[in-house]
C-alpha cells in the first residue's frame, strides 16, 4: 500500500496555532522546528489548548538561525524577539521534570493577556521533541481516508485535518490503513519511521481550530466506530512513529510500508 504526503503541519509552539511548510527536515527527535517552545502556567507545569482552547487562534513563526520567535494574535498585532538568552528555569512536562529557558520579551506578557492567565513561553531541548511519547512517538501520521470516515460518521462533508495536529498526511491509503503499518519500517519521503502505535485522543479535537471553541463531537464518534479498536490509548486515530532513518520529506513525497 503506497501513499502520498498529503499535508505537513508543525507547532513551532505547542498548543498555538499550526503552521504549514511544503517540505521539512525528520530526525529522531521529530521534525526540525517543531515544538520547539511550550507553555508553561504559573504553577510551572506544561499547560495546552485543553485547558485554553484560544491558544489555537495564535500564529507562532520559528526563525531557528536568527533564534527569533514570533506571535500573531487574532486581530493582527504582531510581537518578535529573540530567544537564545532565556533566564534558565524548570518546568513539568507531563511526567518529567525539565531545564527550559524562559522566553524574553513582551511574548509571554501578551499571551497572558490573550489567554486571562499567567502564562510563560519557554524553550526545550528534550529527547524526542515537543511530544508526549518521547522519541518512540517524534512524528505522526494520518490518512486522508481516515478522516472521510469520521466525517461520514459525524454527518458532515470534511473534518479539518488540524483538529488531529498530526505531522503527516497520507493520500491513496485507505481509511485507518496506516493502522496496519505499526511495527512495520515505512518510507516517509527521505526518512524512514516505525509506527510504534495508535494515538489515543482527547477534548482537544472537539475544538474549531480558528477560536479554540469546542463545536463538533468527534469523541462521541470515535467511541462508535472505533472503541473497540485494540490501542494502549482510547479512541485511536492515527499512528505515532519513532524515526529510525532521518531524512527531508516534501509534499507529494512516498509513504510506504518497506
Amino acid at each position: 500500500m503506497t501513499g502520498r504526503v498529503a499535508w505537513i503541519q508543525i507547532a513551532p509552539v505547542k498548543a498555538l496555532a499550526l503552521a504549514h511548510p511544503e517540505a521539512v527536515d525528520l530526525d529522531r527527535d521529530g521534525i526540525v522546528g517543531d515544538r520547539v517552545f511550550f507553555v508553561m502556567d504559573d504553577s510551572g507545569r506544561m499547560t495546552n489548548n485543553k485547558k485554553h482552547g484560544p491558544l489555537m487562534a495564535v500564529e507562532p513563526t520559528y526563525d531557528a538561525e536568527t533564534s527569533v520567535l514570533t506571535l500573531r494574535f487574532p486581530d493582527g498585532r504582531e510581537l518578535s524577539t529573540e530567544t537564545a538568552d532565556g533566564e534558565p528555569a524548570r518546568a513539568e512536562f507531563y511526567r518529567e521534570t525539565l531545564d527550559v529557558r524562559l522566553v524574553p520579551g513582551d511574548l509571554s506578557d501578551a499571551l497572558s493577556d490573550f489567554a486571562g492567565a499567567n502564562l510563560r513561553i519557554v524553550s526545550h531541548t528534550r529527547a524526542g521533541g515537543g511530544g508526549d511519547r518521547g522519541v518512540q512517538g517524534a512524528t505522526t501520521l494520518l490518512s486522508r481516508g481516515s478522516l472521510d470516515r469520521l466525517a461520514r460518521e459525524l454527518g458532515v462533508e470534511s473534518v479539518d485535518r488540524r483538529r488531529f495536529r498530526m505531522h503527516f498526511g497520507v493520500d491513496d491509503v485507505d481509511a485507518h490503513g496506516e493502522d496496519g503499518w505499526v511495527g512495520r519500517r515505512v518510507r516517509v519521503g527521505g526518512a524512514v519511521v516505525v509506527p510504534r502505535g495508535l494515538v489515543g485522543r482527547c477534548a482537544v479535537t472537539t475544538q474549531d481550530p480558528d477560536t479554540g471553541r469546542p463545536n463538533l463531537s468527534t469523541l462521541h464518534a470515535l467511541t462508535r466506530y472505533r472503541s473497540d479498536v485494540p490501542s494502549d490509548e482510547p479512541l485511536p486515530f492515527g499512528v505515532y512513529a519513532e524515526v529510525v532513518e532521518p531524512g527531508r520529506v516534501a509534499l507529494g513525497d512516498a509513504i510506504e510500508p518497506i
